[in-house]
């Protein structure tokens, strides 16, 4: 069950659509004031306007997270406009597809290593000080690949999310020592948002794409559930709960995912 986030300042990367927007919105409908954010000023301006014409309390500001100075940027607007931070939701993430890794350029590794992770180490690196003094929450997102299993096809961005997976672990137990801070995160499982509906294929894989519309269907978490997950999380007090990686994934969920999953191949209608 979702809880209460009255009074609190909540920043969240790449919240203008997708997780991000949903986690926002349920910020905000908990008595939340919300930092949106995006690499696109203009998809920030659109994103306020909805939520001050909804009611809800937020401000934003464009920053691309692979860029400590932008997260420097948006570390400090946070503080000028409302005096305080209390949570931080490290949620801007990329992808590129499902292609194998030899297809992927330099400058696309660069970019989802920059968003997914360096983005994440950034924010840490100025939050932990802040929190420890004046108490907060961390709450990172990882995702497929977080237990450090094979993930063929997005062996980049699941290198990001076993690395997520660990540095919120390190990060936590480096910082037992005050009661004050939490370090954890968040696995959403598949949502269906454009990060699978217009996710770029390999060509040798073309056969295989009708596959993930089956696993969103064997394993598919609604935007709203992701969105009052983080809710309920960031409504522990902080220092009470540290270390952890949630996932939705899991319970009734997952062992209907897996019956699923399992019938599909035995009925010929997963592709290989």
């Amino acid at each position: 069950m979702a809880g209460s986030l009255s009074d609190k300042v909540i920043v969240v990367t790449g919240s203008t659509r997708g997780i991000g927007r949903a986690i926002a919105e349920a910020c905000a409908d908990a008595g939340a004031t919300v930092v949106l954010s995006s690499r696109t000023a203009g998809a920030v301006r659109d994103a306020v306007s909805a939520f001050e014409t909804c009611g809800r309390c937020c401000s934003g500001i464009a920053a691309d997270v692979a860029s400590a100075q932008d997260v420097q940027a948006l570390y400090d607007h946070a503080l000028a406009t409302h005096g305080r931070i209390d949570a931080w939701v490290s949620n801007a993430g990329i992808s590129l597809g499902y292609r194998p890794l030899d297809e992927l350029s330099v400058s696309e590794i660069d970019d989802i290593v920059g968003i997914n992770l360096l983005g994440s180490l950034y924010a840490m690196r100025l939050l932990v000080p802040y929190f420890r003094e004046h108490g907060g929450q961390l709450l990172n997102m990882s995702g497929r690949g977080y237990r450090g299993e094979a993930t063929p096809h997005t062996a980049a961005y699941a290198a990001t999310k076993t690395a997520i997976a660990s540095i919120t672990k390190s990060v936590a137990e480096e910082n037992e020592d005050c009661d004050r801070i939490s370090v954890n995160a968040l696995v959403p499982g598949m949502v269906l948002t454009d990060f699978y509906v217009d996710m770029k294929t390999s060509p040798r894989l073309v056969s295989t794409v009708g596959n993930w519309r089956l696993a969103m269907d064997a394993f598919g978490v609604p935007l709203e559930t992701v969105g009052l997950e983080a809710v309920r999380v960031l409504s522990i007090p902080p220092g009470r709960e540290t270390g952890r990686i949630y996932s939705l994934l899991r319970g009734t969920r997952l062992a209907r995912g897996i019956a699923l999953m399992s019938w599909y191949g035995m009925s010929g209608k997963m592709k290989k």
